[in-house]
């Protein structure tokens, strides 16, 4: 039994100007609903991964959705709200202006902080990984090879849960696939 976890492509939106935070959540937005670039080619592992995986699962994120249609064109996914990315707080901030980067990086450490601002909690968030990592687990039971086309921070806290429920896990950097499998 196997479950991948692998992080979407590269987004399209290559936006970068120096924003104002209440305008990087209009920024964030459009990350969200955009798609990904379609790569010349793709790490052999992730390919390998998704064209032998009996079920492909996405978050319901359109770079998810998209990123498993151009690993395998004709495969039919479960896409579901339960693995999207966690979100991150909008602080009330009015007049500093940074990058989409950088503001990423400063209100992902708020938020490990304990600032939520009415979004999704650091504590809510590894609820929510629970809840995903006991549905992969479901699934391969089921399908004994699953991928999930996720994001990175949350494929990660799903990682963490997985890993407490004695599956082990590798990380392939270059391929940015981390595969778990039960420990015997």
């Amino acid at each position: 039994m196997e479950i991948s976890l692998i992080r979407h492509g590269r987004s399209q939106l290559n936006e970068n100007d120096k924003v104002i935070c209440s305008e990087f959540k209009k920024w964030v937005e459009k990350y969200d609903s955009n798609g990904v670039f379609k790569e010349l080619t793709y790490p052999l592992e992730t390919r390998e991964k998704v064209e032998n995986a009996k079920i492909v699962v996405t978050s319901n994120l359109e770079r998810a959705v998209q990123s498993a249609k151009l690993l395998k064109p004709e495969v039919q996914t479960i896409s579901d709200s339960l693995f999207r990315e966690a979100e991150l707080p909008i602080a009330s901030i009015k007049y500093v202006k940074l990058r989409p980067s950088t503001w990423t990086f400063f209100l992902r450490l708020l938020w490990f902080c304990g600032y939520s601002n009415g979004c999704e909690s650091l504590r809510d968030a590894k609820i929510r990984a629970v809840k995903a990592s006991e549905q992969l687990i479901e699934y391969v039971e089921k399908y004994k090879s699953v991928v999930l086309v996720g994001h990175g921070f949350f494929n990660m806290l799903i990682a963490k849960e997985l890993q407490k429920k004695r599956w082990e896990g590798k990380r392939k950097t270059g391929a940015n696939i981390g595969i778990v499998q039960p420990i015997p």
